[in-house]
C-alpha cells in the first residue's frame, strides 16, 4: 500500500460524474466517506435489490445517507437536480438505468455547479453522457487476503489523461490507497528492499 495520489481522484467537486462496473458502489461510498457530508442517494423505485445503510458502515456512517426512492428515471432526475440545487448536501448518487442525453447532463452539471455539491451518477456498462466530467470503470479485483481490493480505471476525462489503478480501503486511515504492482509489493521478488 502506498500514499501515492490517484490523479484526478476525488473527482472535481461541484461537478458530474459517472462510475459504472462490478465496483460502482464501493466507489460511491468512498467517494462519500471522502467528501464528508450528507448524502442523497437516489435510486428508483422499481429496482429489487435494496440499500442497506449500516452494511456501508465500515466506510461511511449510515447516518450521513438519505436514501430517495423515485417512480423511474424522470423523477429520479428531478430529484437529484433538485438535491444539487439546494445545497445541502455535499454528494448526490443516483442510479441510472438509461442513457442521458446531453440536456440532462448540463442540466446536472449546472446544478452541482449552482449548489456547490458533487453528482455521480452509477451507470450500467457502455452507457454515458458526454456532459460528465470524467467516467470511471470500477470492478473487484479477486485477492483472498484483502475484499476491498478494486481496479479502478480513467476512462473519460475532460481535464485530463486517463489511467488505471488498484487501490484498496485501508480500515485505519478511513481513505482509499494504491495497492502498488505486484512486483512492487513487500515481499515479492524484485521488491525494492
Amino acid at each position: 500500500m502506498t500514499d501515492t495520489p490517484i490523479p484526478y481522484y476525488p473527482p472535481k467537486k461541484h461537478r458530474t460524474h459517472e462510475v459504472c462496473g462490478a465496483g460502482a458502489v464501493f466507489f460511491a461510498l468512498v467517494l462519500a466517506a471522502r467528501l464528508d457530508g450528507p448524502v442523497i442517494w437516489v435510486r428508483e423505485a422499481w429496482q429489487g435489490t435494496q440499500l442497506t445503510p449500516s452494511g456501508f458502515h465500515p466506510i461511511l456512517d449510515p447516518a450521513h445517507l438519505l436514501i430517495a426512492s423515485a417512480k423511474d428515471q424522470t423523477d429520479a432526475l428531478a430529484v437529484t437536480e433538485e438535491a444539487l440545487r439546494a445545497g445541502a448536501v455535499s454528494l448526490v448518487v443516483t442510479e441510472l438505468s438509461k442513457p442521458l442525453d446531453l440536456t440532462a447532463g448540463r442540466r446536472l452539471q449546472l446544478a452541482a455547479r449552482d449548489g456547490k455539491a458533487t453528482a455521480l451518477a452509477l451507470i450500467p456498462e457502455g452507457m454515458g453522457s458526454n456532459a460528465v466530467e470524467t467516467r470511471w470503470s470500477c470492478a473487484p479485483v479477486f485477492d483472498p487476503q484483502d475484499s476491498t481490493h478494486q481496479r479502478w480505471e480513467l476512462i473519460k476525462n475532460k481535464s485530463g489523461t486517463l489511467g488505471v489503478w488498484d487501490v484498496r480501503w485501508d480500515h485505519s486511515a478511513r481513505r482509499i490507497a494504491v495497492v502498488p504492482p505486484v512486483g512492487q509489493r513487500p515481499g515479492s521478488t524484485g521488491a525494492p528492499g
